[in-house]
């Protein structure tokens, strides 16, 4: 067998392609602009956690030339931004200190910011006292977005969709965990969000009823699993997230049925932090379609969609899902937490390293 013939080649071959079409897409001023801070976020994920000394460094100088760009393009919190503005520039506040282009002012700028407004506006729910609620409406088509409730929308009258309570919960578990890791405060802490935990389940399953309800599932619970082990930093034990664990491994098939490279990156990274190494079968069936799967372009995903959200993102979990990882032990992000989960985990275990 030749060098190009190991499935090791062939797997950083796939990620090296889909790297190069992330960070092509990101260089567009108009993607950019829009997700400039998730963009940040990518690159900042695979230079601080992948295990191939090449890959991270790649990662790492795309990213600190974009972190300086966002910095010099987001000097200052402007007096009109709203709460989703705050959040975003939270996002990539973060991911650009990660990458060595650290900004104290902004921070202060976004403490004092941040009590504008309410866990609610953050939220749309308060997971200090509530439960992730089901009657959040999406941003309507005519650009308007709604209070939590209505039904139609107050400007145009269209019936409104409403965002699934997973996601609404996954949304609360990604905010709290980067607000509290950054530093400032949204009015609800992580802990806030992570005890809804046993509310939440069971999981719904594939063929029961809507299967948008099992898609949002799949995102939540993989985002449990992302905001517990600081996004691909630790390990976890199964015993700690029990039905999650039972979850991933029972559905990942369906990421393959379904035809969605998205979905199987986030399925395997998860699992991977979860205890499952390359030579299990769910993941070697996992990797196998994500490398069957790759456009021609190195991106994962629809080619045929106006939204570039729908083409980096499945590029990124698919190389999430296909590169190895630098674990640092066995461990809690938030040692904290231990008591929400199921496998009554003590401190000392929380917080040991291998």
């Amino acid at each position: 067998m030749s060098t190009t013939d190991t499935p090791h080649y062939k797997r950083a071959l796939a990620i090296e392609r889909g790297l190069n079409f992330i960070y092509k897409t990101a260089c567009e001023p108009e993607n950019f602009e829009l997700y400039g801070f998730d963009y940040l976020g990518c690159f900042q994920g695979i230079a601080s956690t992948s295990k191939d000394v090449q890959l991270r460094r790649r990662a790492r100088q795309m990213g600190q030339r974009l972190a300086s760009l966002w910095r010099r393009q987001n000097p200052n919190v402007p007096g009109h931004a709203n709460a989703e503005d705050i959040i975003n520039l939270i996002f990539g506040s973060f991911a650009s200190d990660c990458l060595g282009a650290r900004d104290d002012q902004i921070k202060e700028q976004l403490r004092k910011a941040t009590r504008n407004f309410t866990a609610h506006d953050y939220f749309g729910f308060d997971p200090a006292i509530e439960p992730p609620t089901p009657n959040l409406p999406i941003e309507c088509c005519c650009g308007t977005l709604d209070e939590r409730g209505q039904k139609r929308c107050t400007k145009c009258k269209r019936r409104l969709k409403m965002m699934g309570r997973y996601t609404v919960w996954r949304d609360a578990l990604i905010r709290t965990y980067t607000s509290e890791r950054y530093g400032v405060s949204l009015g609800a802490s992580y802990i806030d969000a992570l005890k809804w935990l046993p509310v939440m389940r069971p999981y719904p399953r594939p063929g029961n009823g809507d299967k948008s309800d099992f898609y949002d599932a799949v995102y939540a619970v993989t985002h449990v699993a992302y905001t517990l082990n600081g996004y691909s930093c630790y390990q976890l034990s199964p015993r700690w997230l029990p039905f999650e664990y039972a979850f991933l491994k029972q559905n990942l098939s369906q990421a393959i049925e379904m035809n969605d490279p998205d979905i199987m990156g986030e399925f395997l990274d998860s699992l991977k932090s979860l205890g499952l190494n390359e030579n299990h079968p769910l993941i070697r069936k996992g990797v196998s379609y994500l490398l069957r799967s790759q456009n021609q372009d190195g991106s994962w995903g629809e080619i045929a969609v106006d939204d570039i959200y729908q083409r980096y993102h499945p590029t990124w979990t698919a190389i999430d899902g296909l590169r190895d990882y630098a674990w640092r032990g066995t461990r809690l992000c938030f040692p904290k937490v231990a008591p929400l989960l199921k496998g009554k985990v003590n401190n000392d275990e929380a917080t040991q390293r291998n």
